[in-house]
């Protein structure tokens, strides 16, 4: 009877998990839709890719659909236990790592951006031209890697050689050897955030004290820049918590597995998948001129299929 109660509870489980891989598969084709048309939107309009805002707002639009795109497929072959060659995890999750820094990132240059236009205004022009930004992004992706590089440093120093050739299910996980390796993992992406928290808070600060002295149209220029930062210190902290959540579920995990499967599946949809797609969103209908741009196109693409 106990067996037989068991077997049917295991039914029960893996369906609720088929039907949750399901119901991410359709928040990921929406997210990646809702990405790719914002994307599209940015090379419509010559404007936006000469402009170092948009064009960093670009490179984060990518970075999220790239890293989506990848960790959803991460995600389906451990649901089905496709395993392979650890050499080959180590490559795909070399840019997963790199993606997921990356990200944050650039949301603090583009807040960077932000306290130029509006602290400097006269330099702005010199500071973020085209040149600039490209060499901007070189330098975030240079940052980005930085964490990547202690990760699998401590990693290539602590595995065997033949720990490369074992087949096994592909995650981030795997290169988490002992608990020191966890910590430093932990203490590493602490600091990039605390430095990056930093950078924008002071940017805050000196934006509101423009706004608070300006007057007329730079007051509400001022003002603009401010919310824009407040929106991009969210967006890093959403950043943040979906750093804390390992933590969280390896605690859960010691107590209840059926709820640390819950309490996973939960944090991978409003921390992992949600922001990819609503921060941007967001952004882009925040933006006057971008928002403008998406509505005419929107308007257009209607009346055209009315047609």
């Amino acid at each position: 009877m106990k067996d037989n109660a068991s077997l049917v509870g295991g039914k029960v489980l893996l369906r609720q998990i088929n039907d949750r891989v399901l119901i991410v598969q359709m928040l990921v084709m929406v997210f990646l839709c809702i990405n790719l048309l914002l994307i599209s939107m940015f090379f419509k309009n010559e404007s936006f890719y000469t402009t170092t805002r948009y064009i960093l707002f670009a490179v984060n639009l990518l970075s999220d659909s790239f890293q989506l795109v990848v960790s959803d497929i991460l995600l389906i072959l451990v649901f089905f236990n496709l395993t392979f060659q650890v050499w080959l995890c180590v490559i795909i999750c070399f840019v997963v790592i790199v993606y997921t820094t990356v990200t944050p990132v650039t949301l603090t240059a583009m807040t960077l951006e932000r306290y130029v236009a509006v602290c400097m205004p006269l330099r702005h022009g010199e500071i973020c031209s085209t040149r600039n930004t490209i060499n901007c992004i070189l330098i975030i992706h240079a940052l980005g890697s930085v964490p990547s590089i202690f990760i699998l440093s401590t990693f290539f120093g602590s595995a065997s050689l033949k720990f490369y050739t074992k087949y096994q299910l592909c995650s981030v996980d795997i290169f988490i050897l002992f608990r020191w390796q966890d910590n430093l993992r932990s203490a590493v992406y602490q600091i990039f955030f605390l430095i990056m928290c930093s950078i924008i808070v002071f940017c805050y600060v000196k934006i509101m004290k423009v706004a608070k002295a300006a007057s007329g149209e730079d007051k509400r220029s001022s003002r603009k820049g401010l919310r824009t930062v407040a929106l991009h210190g969210f967006q890093l902290l959403l950043c943040l918590i979906r750093l804390w959540c390992p933590f969280i579920e390896t605690a859960i995990f010691a107590i209840n597995v059926k709820l640390f499967i819950d309490v996973r599946y939960i944090n991978y949809i409003i921390f992992n998948l949600a922001p990819k797609c609503l921060s941007p969103l967001v952004y882009g209908l925040w933006d006057e001129t971008f928002s403008h741009a998406l509505k005419k196109n929107a308007f257009c693409g209607f009346f055209r299929r009315n047609i």
